[in-house]
């Protein structure tokens, strides 16, 4: 069996214009207090590639356009939605409002591991991912309806927020694609 890598011209991406047509997933990412420019546009990159409805910058975040943004989002800043809230307590009582289910990504208690995450059919969700250093913040927990945790094995307690939001935005696509 051959593997020839494609070229980028085989690829058959759709376009910018396409995207903003195309049906998006029920999920909104909302981002509280990340600081880092190359954290956010990763997020972009990722949420473009399972078409994420929208991207909510909360707090510190900062917002597109911005060239160190750029780097990793590498356009995708331009292709996803995207809303400032200044304070994400605020973002989560607003889709909360609008029917969406909101979970933290954070290590707390009783919170469900990825793994044993089951999404309901018709439902529309959100995930709140929080400061490279402080996580998320207790008051934004407690106006979610719960915590989203990824377990760990190793000798490290956290993941980098981007490495976060790609392996929740993977799970929960996978999910939510087939309901």
């Amino acid at each position: 069996m051959e593997h020839r890598k494609l070229k980028i011209t085989e690829l058959n991406r759709i376009s910018a214009e396409e995207f903003k047509k195309a049906d998006k997933l029920p999920l909104v990412v909302i981002l509280d207090n990340v600081r880092s420019l190359h954290n956010i546009g990763s997020v972009f990159r990722t949420s473009d590639a399972f078409r994420v409805e929208c991207i909510y910058l909360c707090g510190i975040t900062a917002t597109p356009p911005h060239p160190e943004m750029h780097k990793t989002a590498l356009g995708a800043e331009f292709t996803v939605d995207w809303k400032y809230v200044n304070n994400a307590v605020e973002a989560v009582d607003n889709l909360r409002q609008e029917g969406y289910v909101v979970f933290s990504v954070e290590q707390a208690e009783n919170s469900i591991m990825l793994e044993d995450m089951r999404l309901e059919q018709g439902k529309r969700y959100a995930v709140v991912l929080g400061n490279e250093v402080k996580g998320v913040q207790q008051e934004v927990i407690d106006h979610s309806d719960g915590c989203i945790e990824i377990p760990q094995y190793g000798t490290k307690h956290s993941l980098n927020v981007s490495v976060t939001a790609g392996i929740v935005i993977w799970d929960l696509f996978k999910q939510l694609k087939t309901l």
